[in-house]
C-alpha cells in the first residue's frame, strides 16, 4: 500500500526523499526557486505522490484553515526537513561526510514518524501501515523521513545517488539506475543538452 511504511529499501520508497528535495529548482545556485510556497502546496505535492488520499486531503485542508498557525509551523518544518535531506544526499553524491547535526535532525524526525507506524493484519497477512486514526497536519512527512532512512541504509542504492553536473547550480538529486552508473544530468534534454551545446561551441571556437 502506498501509504505504508516500507522497511525494505526499494527504488520507489528510497527515491521519495530525493523527489522532495527537488521541489526547489536551481537548488545548488545562489538563487533557488521555491516550488512549495505554503502548506497548501505541500499538501498538493503529497497527494500527487500518493502520500495522502483525497479524504485525508479534505480533512487536512479543513484543519489547516482552522489552525493556520499550526499549518504554517508544519510547512516550515517540512522545509527544514527537506533542506536537511538535501544537504545529506548532496554531500553523499560528492563522496563527502554528512554533518552530525543533519543526521541528528533526521533521527529526531524518524522517532516522531515511527511512533505513527503500526503493524496491521489484512486478509491474514501482516504489514506496516501509517496510523489512520489521527489527522496530523504533518503526516505527509512521516514517509519522507522514512524514505531518507531507507536510502541511507541501502548500500546498493546509496552508492547510486547522484547530482546534476550542471555548473549553473541545478542541484537536482537522483538515483542513477544506469547499468554503468554514468548518469550526470537531471535530464539529458535539459542540462545535458546545454552541456553538449557548450562543448560543441568550445570545439568550434578552438578551430
Amino acid at each position: 500500500m502506498k501509504n505504508s511504511p516500507n522497511l525494505k529499501p526499494d527504488y520507489e520508497v528510497a527515491s521519495l526523499c530525493l523527489d522532495f528535495t527537488n521541489t526547489v529548482e536551481w537548488h545548488a545556485s545562489n538563487q533557488p526557486i521555491e516550488l512549495l510556497q505554503n502548506y497548501a502546496d505541500l499538501l498538493a505535492w503529497a497527494e500527487e505522490k500518493h502520500l495522502v488520499d483525497s479524504e485525508q486531503v479534505r480533512i487536512l485542508n479543513e484543519l489547516a484553515n482552522q489552525f493556520r498557525g499550526k499549518a504554517g509551523a508544519t510547512y516550515r518544518k517540512a522545509i527544514d526537513l527537506r533542506e536537511t535531506i538535501y544537504r545529506i544526499f548532496a554531500i553523499i553524491a560528492r563522496d563527502g561526510m554528512v554533518a552530525n547535526e543533519d543526521l541528528h535532525y533526521l533521527n529526531d524526525e524518524l522517532v516522531k514518524s515511527y511512533a505513527n507506524a503500526r503493524i496491521v493484519q489484512i486478509e491474514g497477512e501482516f504489514t506496516w501501515m501509517w496510523r489512520e486514526d489521527v489527522a496530523d497536519l504533518d503526516r505527509m512527512l512521516w514517509p519522507i523521513s522514512n524514505s531518507a532512512a531507507q536510502l541511507l541504509t541501502s548500500k546498493e542504492l546509496l552508492g547510486r545517488v547522484g547530482q546534476c553536473a550542471d555548473d549553473r547550480g541545478c542541484g537536482y538529486l537522483f538515483i542513477d539506475l544506469s547499468k554503468n552508473r554514468s548518469r550526470k544530468w537531471c535530464d539529458i534534454n535539459d542540462c545535458g543538452n546545454r552541456a553538449k551545446q557548450r562543448r560543441h561551441y568550445r570545439k568550434t571556437q578552438s578551430k
